[in-house]
C-alpha cells in the first residue's frame, strides 16, 4: 500500500490584531503635518510598524517561517534618510534559502491638495552577496522631499523553521504605532530572551490551528484503484504579542557608543527543542563550545587553514634568515598585513577561500586573518584562530552560530604568554587590535576543534600625553611648543586617521580644534609601528589669556581644557563605550610675564569613581617665575555601565568646573 499525501493548511479560531492601517491609504493629515507632536525635534518618525511572524507548513518544503513585514515612515526633515533604505539579509545553505516575496513600496508626497504617489520599480531592488551563506536585497525610496511618507511592505520565507529572525520594539526615531505577534505551533519550543531597557514585553497566550491534508491510496489488486482522503489535525499555537503606541527612541547623540542598535529593546528566540507527534525530542539548545566546534568543522573555516602550497615560496624566502618565534611572527604578521587589503567585509567563514584571496590580495576578515594563522603554523609557531563577536554584532545573549562573526589570530609561546593579531587592519601591532574587534570575549579553538574563552581587553591603557611650554607675550600673545605622544590604540586610530591626509589639511585640522596658529610641526614614528606617534608644533595664539583692569586672566591648560561635560542625559540604558582603558596626561608649563606676579591659582583635586573605575587629578603650582599644570584623567575600564551613568555625569561635571577655573595675575 502506497501512501501519497498532499497537505494544506486552514486556519482556525485566529484572533488577528485589528489593523489601524491599510497599506496604500495615506491621509493629507499624515502628509501635512511638520513635526512629530511627542518630539519635535525628531527629524523622521514611524507612524506604523508591524511585524507578524507564523509557521506554515507545505507538503513539499515542509515547515517554513514566514515573517510579514509593513512599515510606514514620516520624513519630516532629510536628516534621517537612511531610514527610506530598506535591507533584508537572506540566508542560504545547502541548496535551501531565504526569499523575499510581494514586495510594495510607494512613497507619498502632498503637492498642492493632491496626494501623489511614486512606487518602487523592480529594478530598483538590488541584490548584493555578503557572503556565501548571506545575501543583502536592498531598496531605497524614489522621490524623497521633506514631509514626504515612505511605506512597504513584504514577506521573507525562511525554510529554516528553528531561527527567528531577532524582533526589534525600538528605533532610532520614535515608534507612534508598534504590533508584533509571533505564532508557534506547539511542536516547537523556543525560549524567550529581551533585550534593552525599555520594559516592554510580550503578552502571551494561545490559539487553536487546524491542519487539514488529503491523501490519496493506490491499491494493487487486480484493478488498480486509487481512494483520496482527507484528516484534520488539531493543534495549540503559542502566542506571543505587544501591542504599544508612542514608543521614545534610543538616542543615539550621546558619545562613547559603537552601535547603538545592539541597545534597542528587542525579542530574541532560541530554539530549544522540537517534538512532532510520535517522535522522539530533537534539542537544539547548544553551548559555546559546540557551537566554536561546528564553526571549526566547516569547510569554510578549518579546511581553509590547513591548505599551505600557495604561500610555501613566499614563507621561505621570508623565513630563511631567522630562527626567532617572536621574529616570525612579527615577519609573517607584516607581510600578510601588507599583502592582503581587505574588503571591508567581517565573517567567520572565508568568503572568496584562502587560495583565491591570496592570489587576488584582497578577501574579507576570515581570508586574511585564516591565511595568516595557517602562515604562522606553517613556520612551527602555535597559533589559533579566535572567534570573535565585532562590536556591530553585540554581546550574544545565548549561544549560536550567528554569536560570531570575526576572527583573529592567536600565537602562543612555549615559555608562556601569547599575542592577539588582526591583519586586517594594516597600522594594528601586536596585541593592538582595532576597536571593532574589542568586545566580549574570543573563543579560541584547537586543531583538535576543542575551545576556550580568552579576553580581548587591550593590555595597556591608550596613552595620550601632552607636554606643552608657553610664554606670555606682553600684547598678551602666547607663544609655545607642544609635544604630544600617542601609544597602544590611540597610535593605531592616529595612524588610521592622518596617515593618508595631506600635511596641509592636517595643519588646518589643528588650527582649527585648537584654535591656534601653527608656525611649523612634524610628526614621529608614523610607520614605526613599535613605537608611539610623537607629534610636535610650535604654535602661537591670541586665545587663552584676557586682560582686565591691570590682571591677567589665563586658562591653565589652555587649548587642552575640557569645556563641556559629554554627558548630558538624566539616564542612560546603555553602556558607555571607550573600546579599550585610556589615559590622558597634560603637562602644561607657563612662563609668567615680566611685571607680573601671581594672586591666585586654582586649587589641586582629585576625584575618583568608585571601584577603581576612573580617577582625575589636578595639582597647579608656582615654581618660580613658572607655573606648573599637571592633569591626570585615566579610566581603568573600557566600559561604564548604566547604572553607574550618574556618577560619571558628576564626574565630568567637577572636572569641567576645576578646569574652568583660571589663573589670576597681577602686575607688581
Amino acid at each position: 500500500m502506497k501512501k501519497i499525501l498532499v497537505i494544506t493548511l486552514l486556519l482556525s479560531q485566529i484572533s488577528l490584531i485589528a489593523q489601524d492601517y491599510k497599506f496604500g491609504k495615506v491621509s493629507k493629515e499624515e502628509l501635512k503635518e511638520k513635526f512629530y507632536p511627542l518630539d519635535s525635534t525628531a527629524d523622521a518618525a514611524y507612524l506604523y510598524k508591524k511585524e507578524y511572524v507564523m509557521f506554515q507548513y507545505d507538503g513539499t518544503l515542509g515547515w517554513t517561517v514566514v515573517k510579514s513585514v509593513h512599515e510606514r515612515i514620516k520624513l519630516y526633515t532629510l536628516k534621517d534618510i537612511e531610514f527610506a533604505t530598506e535591507k533584508v539579509s537572506l540566508y542560504q545553505n545547502r541548496g535551501n534559502k531565504e526569499t523575499l516575496v510581494g514586495l510594495k513600496a510607494t512613497t507619498y508626497n502632498l503637492e498642492g491638495s493632491k496626494i501623489v504617489k511614486t512606487k518602487l520599480k523592480s529594478k530598483d531592488v538590488f541584490k548584493e552577496s555578503l557572503t556565501e551563506s548571506y545575501i543583502l536585497e536592498k531598496f531605497t525610496m524614489p522621490n524623497l522631499k521633506k514631509g514626504s511618507i515612505i511605506e512597504w511592505k513584504y514577506k521573507k520565507v525562511s525554510p529554516f523553521y528553528y531561527y527567528i529572525d531577532d524582533i526589534e520594539f525600538q528605533s532610532t526615531i520614535p515608534i507612534k504605532n508598534l504590533e508584533v505577534k509571533v505564532r508557534i505551533p506547539e511542536y516547537f519550543f523556543f525560549k524567550n530572551h529581551y533585550k534593552g531597557h525599555l520594559g516592554k514585553y510580550f503578552k502571551k497566550g494561545k490559539v487553536g490551528r487546524s491542519i487539514k491534508y488529503s491523501y490519496r491510496e493506490q491499491s494493487n489488486k487486480r484493478r488498480l484503484k486509487t481512494t483520496s482522503y482527507t484528516e484534520t489535525v488539531d493543534l495549540n499555537e503559542n502566542t506571543f504579542e505587544i501591542r504599544e503606541k508612542d514608543i521614545q527612541p534610543l538616542d543615539d547623540k550621546e558619545p562613547f557608543v559603537y552601535n547603538i542598535n545592539q541597545y534597542q529593546a528587542g525579542a530574541k528566540f532560541e530554539l530549544s527543542y522540537v517534538k512532532f507527534p510520535n517522535s522522539p525530542i530533537k534539542y537544539y539548545s547548544t553551548s559555546w563550545g559546540k557551537v566554536s566546534k561546528q564553526i571549526f568543522k566547516s569547510s569554510l573555516f578549518g579546511r581553509e587553514i590547513i591548505k599551505n602550497k600557495y604561500y610555501n615560496n613566499d614563507l621561505q624566502n621570508l623565513l630563511k634568515s631567522t630562527n626567532s618565534d617572536l621574529e616570525k611572527v612579527a615577519l609573517i604578521f607584516n607581510f600578510v598585513k601588507f599583502r592582503m587589503k581587505w574588503n571591508g567585509k567581517y565573517g567567520k567563514y572565508t568568503d572568496k577561500g584562502v587560495v583565491k584571496a591570496y592570489k587576488e590580495k584582497v578577501g574579507n576578515v576570515a581570508d586574511i586573518n585564516l591565511i595568516l594563522i595557517s602562515m604562522l603554523r606553517s613556520a612551527g609557531l602555535n597559533s589559533n584562530p579566535v572567534l570573535v563577536s565585532s562590536k556591530g554584532n553585540g554581546i550574544p545573549l545565548f549561544p549560536t552560530l550567528d554569536g560570531f562573526d570575526y576572527v583573529i589570530s592567536m600565537v602562543e609561546f612555549p615559555s608562556g604568554g601569547y599575542v592577539l593579531l588582526d591583519a586586517t587592519e594594516p597600522y594594528s601591532p601586536p596585541n593592538i587590535l582595532p576597536a571593532r574587534a574589542l568586545n566580549w570575549n574570543g573563543r579560541k579553538v584547537t586543531k583538535e576543534g576543542i575551545s576556550s574563552w580568552v579576553r580581548l581587553d587591550a593590555p595597556s591603557h591608550a596613552l595620550e600625553e601632552n607636554n606643552l611650554i608657553v610664554k606670555v607675550s606682553e600684547d598678551l600673545m602666547l607663544h609655545g611648543m607642544i609635544r604630544t605622544k600617542y601609544s597602544n590604540l590611540n597610535a593605531l586610530n592616529y595612524r588610521k586617521r592622518y596617515n593618508h591626509v595631506k600635511d596641509d589639511n592636517v595643519l588646518s585640522k589643528i588650527e582649527e580644534d585648537y584654535n591656534i596658529e601653527v608656525d611649523n610641526f612634524k610628526v614621529e614614528n608614523k610607520v614605526n609601528l613599535g613605537k608611539p606617534i610623537v607629534r610636535s608644533i610650535k604654535f602661537s595664539s591670541e586665545n587663552f589669556v584676557e586682560g582686565i583692569n591691570g590682571k591677567l586672566y589665563i586658562e591653565p591648560l589652555l587649548f587642552l581644557t575640557q569645556y563641556n561635560n559629554p554627558f548630558k542625559l538624566k539616564s542612560r540604558n546603555f553602556p558607555v563605550d571607550f573600546a579599550t582603558p585610556w589615559k590622558d596626561r597634560n603637562i602644561v608649563s607657563i612662563q609668567i610675564p615680566k611685571g607680573y606676579k601671581v594672586e591666585k591659582l586654582p586649587e589641586s583635586i582629585f576625584i575618583s569613581l568608585p571601584n577603581n573605575l576612573a580617577a582625575f587629578k589636578y595639582d597647579i603650582i608656582q615654581k618660580g617665575s613658572k607655573i606648573n599644570t599637571v592633569s591626570t584623567l585615566q579610566f581603568n575600564k573600557a566600559k561604564i555601565i548604566p547604572e553607574n551613568y550618574n556618577n560619571l555625569k558628576e564626574f565630568y561635571s567637577q572636572l569641567v568646573k576645576k578646569q574652568s577655573e583660571k589663573i589670576v595675575l597681577v602686575k607688581m
